[in-house]
């Protein structure tokens, strides 16, 4: 017994040191980075720590995309002071999470996340054994265990990720060669990848994500077993499965990234999000299309609603149940209400999509029919709904992929772009005839209900 406990002992410390590369200092002539370049809070937060007599680093994806020349979305900041000493230190934050505990603090409407170091799982210990921290599958249940910097790099999910930047020094410590695998493009998770997706399977669904927005190359031992540990998704609560295709949709690579999803068998029943894309083949091409159309948006700095993308992946679902109630003998606009609601209902329990988005993507679809109606008064009171720049989005989308007939998007284009005059033309070539004349519409157009072209373009509900 006493050999048997030396030699887990005496295994795990190997381990543990062959993952940790020696320490490289990168100054910075070598990297470039200049302390002008971080965010004015997190420099501040960086500095008070330093002047409290703790050591405090710009960390994660921050120091990774300053490397690639990329703007940071945000500045995280690793300590080793604890949450209630940087809670102690910092008048505006507050200690946050159960899993593990962080600081947000405060710089006016500015929040900056602030962890302390992390270290290595009590459970690895003998004497903690008993302490229950991961599943049956190995996923981390509990992960409050503070550590050494040295520790804090190996927890980290990939190389690229676990690079410490000094703002005073403006130098970067790597301990794993991060930065020469970020020179050489390439995305390398940290320690034995089977066990760190265990660990967090949804590591799995980051590494395509990363590898998609970095332009980088998965490294083979990194990649190969990801298509055999897929169903540990199946265990992660749908929230964080939620938030994480979230993430992926809105990276603005999301067409490269569930093409490769696809590739390596990250669905049929694992994604359920990713199977709402893929498994609809008359719903293909109009997918495809969206999310073309949405990376672009994203890479120009367009807003783009989640609501809309879900109108967007869940809309053939709904076209196909609205077509088959009409054939069943159902109205056609009661019956795509019912649609709409058959489908949300599924959907919430499989997608686990908030239903905070039910309003927007309930009005884009029950806004679709009112495209066609292009009589008397009925545009000008569509083009005053505040929903309209979304739905009509929306149906142009439909139209490029060939589900509606072109023309009709044309139609909308050229009546938004066009005077009071010309669209009073335009409607009444359109109104129905009666014993062999046009009807004209009587009724002059109200001048609230008329948008200007330039009004026409807004993007505030997209």
């Amino acid at each position: 017994m006493i050999r048997q406990f030396l030699r887990k002992v005496f295994n795990r410390k190997t381990a543990a040191s062959a993952s940790i590369a020696k320490l490289s200092i990168i100054p910075h002539k070598r990297h470039g980075i200049r302390r002008n370049q971080i965010n004015p809070c997190a420099l501040k937060i960086t500095a008070n720590l330093q002047q409290a007599g703790f050591s405090a680093y710009i960390v994660g994806g921050a120091a990774r995309d300053l490397l690639l020349g990329l703007t940071p979305k945000d500045f995280d900041v690793a300590t080793n002071a604890t949450p209630e000493q940087v809670h102690q230190i910092f008048r505006r934050s507050r200690i946050i999470g159960r899993r593990f505990r962080l600081v947000h603090v405060m710089c006016g409407a500015e929040t900056v996340e602030v962890s302390t170091f992390r270290g290595h799982s009590p459970a690895d210990d003998d004497n903690h054994a008993s302490i229950k921290l991961t599943d049956q599958h190995g996923r981390l249940l509990r992960d409050n265990v503070f550590g050494s910097q040295e520790e804090d790099a190996v927890r980290r999910d990939f190389t690229i990720n676990a690079l410490f930047y000094d703002p005073a020094k403006e130098e970067i410590l790597d301990y794993l060669n991060g930065y020469e695998d970020i020179k050489a493009k390439k995305l390398r998770i940290i320690g034995d990848p089977a066990q760190r997706y265990r660990e967090d399977p949804i590591r799995l669904l980051r590494a395509v994500r990363l590898a998609s927005k970095l332009d980088m190359q998965i490294e083979a031992e990194t990649a190969k077993p990801i298509g055999d540990l897929a169903p540990l998704l199946q265990n992660v609560p749908p929230s964080r499965l939620f938030d994480e295709m979230l993430k992926l949709l809105l990276s603005g690579h999301a067409l490269s990234c569930v093409v490769d999803l696809r590739t390596r068998g990250l669905h049929h029943g694992l994604l359920p999000m990713l199977d709402v894309i893929l498994e609809q083949p008359l719903g293909e091409r109009f997918i495809t299309i969206a999310l073309r159309n949405t990376d672009e948006r994203i890479r120009q700095n367009k807003p783009v609603s989640p609501g809309f993308l879900f109108a967007i992946l869940l809309w053939h679902e709904v076209l196909s149940s609205w077509n088959a109630l009409q054939t069943s003998g159902e109205k056609p606009l009661p019956a795509l209400f019912k649609a709409m609601d058959e489908i949300l209902s599924i959907q919430h329990k499989k997608l686990a999509i908030p239903r905070r988005f039910d309003a927007v993507i309930q009005e884009i679809w029950s806004m679709q029919p009112r495209f066609q109606a292009r009589t008397g008064r009925k545009p000008f009171r569509l083009i005053a709904h505040p929903r309209f720049r979304a739905a009509y989005d929306f149906m142009l989308l439909r139209c490029e992929s060939g589900e509606l007939d072109e023309e009709l998007g044309e139609w909308w284009k050229t009546f938004l772009s066009a005077d009071n005059e010309k669209r009073e033309k335009m409607l009444l070539k359109e109104t129905s005839p009666k014993k062999g004349k046009r009807r004209r519409s009587r009724k002059k157009p109200s001048p609230g209900l008329a948008l200007e072209p330039e009004n026409s373009s807004t993007d505030e509900n997209r």
